[in-house]
């Protein structure tokens, strides 16, 4: 078994799997949406995060019409909402070391919303 992040798939392969011509997954590449790996030849390489990756955009503009510029910022909003998430989620653990009763210090202040707690460290020296 493989890893998730594991280059094995060549282009032939990949565009078999999903359907698609293997110029689609060139077209791809060009445009920044997808990097994969390559062998010391020069062959493409998807891992299956790869696949998923273009599962997704072939989701958004077969099902839902967005152009490939679109589907580009979609994608970079996502990834910044995944680097946001584990950065939240990095504070609340260090917050939770840091005060375990719960309490905040008075130097530091936490905004609740529904989702999620944003925290907010300022250094008053």
């Amino acid at each position: 078994m493989h890893s998730y992040d594991e280059p094995v798939y060549l282009i032939s392969v990949v565009a078999s799997v999903l359907d698609i011509h293997p110029q689609t997954l060139r077209q791809y590449e060009k445009e920044g949406l997808i990097t994969p790996s390559r062998t010391q030849g020069r062959m493409r390489l998807y891992s299956q995060r790869d696949v998923d990756k273009i599962k997704l955009i072939l989701r958004l503009t077969r099902k839902m019409g967005i152009n490939l510029a679109g589907v580009d910022v979609i994608l970079k909003l996502k990834f910044q909402m995944e680097e946001m998430t584990e950065e939240i989620e990095t504070l609340r653990t260090e917050l939770s070391k840091v005060n375990r009763n719960g309490s905040v210090p008075t130097h530091k202040a936490v905004v609740t919303t529904s989702n999620y707690d944003i925290v907010i460290f300022e250094d008053l020296k």
